[in-house]
């Protein structure tokens, strides 16, 4: 019988799905959590699918060492290229991944012009060009992967001159397009939403998709009765790179104090 206390995993190659977890956590709030930060091998965005799957399938061996009953891939990038092979690999798991928030973009547009902000990877993606044909063959898609901008991120520089510009960059020509709704494509992007929302129109739509994969979670837990009852939610911060990043990303969304981040090799 499973252990409803047993933690939820969370993975992403740095901090942006800090921004998954905390939407998780704010509904689920009596579950226990491990987050583990891949960021010595940030950015995924550049990677091979071989190498991106090797790095999930020895994060989700750690998490279940540690027990985990259900595991968020909380990547856009890691979700496309791993995800297939994690739910083969282990059909026992429950998996939740991302995915550009394209269809609910193609309901909200008005001027039948969306702007996808994501990663390399995840554009060139097989399990992205099937979104765009599926929901969005009468839209027309703006595509941008933001190159540069996960770097600053994880390095705090939120409010850098250099994160506006780029920013300015990427939007100027799909509002020059006509683009009226836009898509945070990768979970480091909300931590700029921000920067993001003074560089459009008022009238513009910003999808985030972490509040749509917190519902997907509950849904799936709650299904196979794994949520649990208890109170006293414990959560573990594992990261592969410096610590410093994950504090400051924690610092912008958590409302308390986190105790300690783990710094952790990966071994593949």
């Amino acid at each position: 019988m499973t252990n409803t206390k047993q933690p939820i995993g969370m993975m992403d190659s740095g901090i942006g799905g800090l921004t998954v977890a905390n939407a998780v956590f704010r509904l689920l709030p009596n579950e226990d959590y491990i987050y583990f930060a891949d960021a010595g091998h940030i950015p995924y965005g550049n990677k091979t699918v071989e190498q991106i799957q090797q790095y999930c399938l020895a994060i989700t061996d750690f998490f279940l060492k540690k027990n985990c009953k259900a595991i968020v891939v909380a990547c856009n990038t890691a979700t496309a290229a791993a995800l297939p092979l994690l739910r083969k690999t282990y059909p026992e798991i429950p998996f939740i991944g991302m995915e550009p928030a394209v269809k609910p973009a193609v309901s909200h547009t008005r001027t039948h012009t969306i702007g996808v902000l994501a990663t390399t990877g995840t554009i060139s993606s097989k399990r992205y060009k099937s979104l765009t044909r599926k929901y969005a063959n009468d839209i027309r898609v703006l595509q941008n992967p933001c190159t540069g901008l996960v770097p600053m991120i994880e390095a705090g520089k939120k409010n850098d001159p250099d994160v506006r510009a780029l920013l300015q960059r990427v939007l100027s020509p799909m509002l020059e397009k006509n683009a009226d709704t836009f898509v945070l494509g990768c979970t480091h992007y909300p931590f700029v939403r921000s920067v993001i929302e003074r560089l459009v129109p008022k009238e513009a739509t910003i999808i985030d998709p972490a509040p749509a994969i917190a519902r997907q979670v509950r849904k799936i837990l709650g299904e196979s009765g794994k949520l649990t009852t208890n109170q006293n939610s414990q959560k573990q911060f594992f990261t592969t790179g410096n610590k410093k990043a994950m504090e400051w990303g924690l610092s912008e969304i958590m409302e308390s104090a986190i105790s300690e981040i783990i710094e952790i090799e990966l071994l593949i």
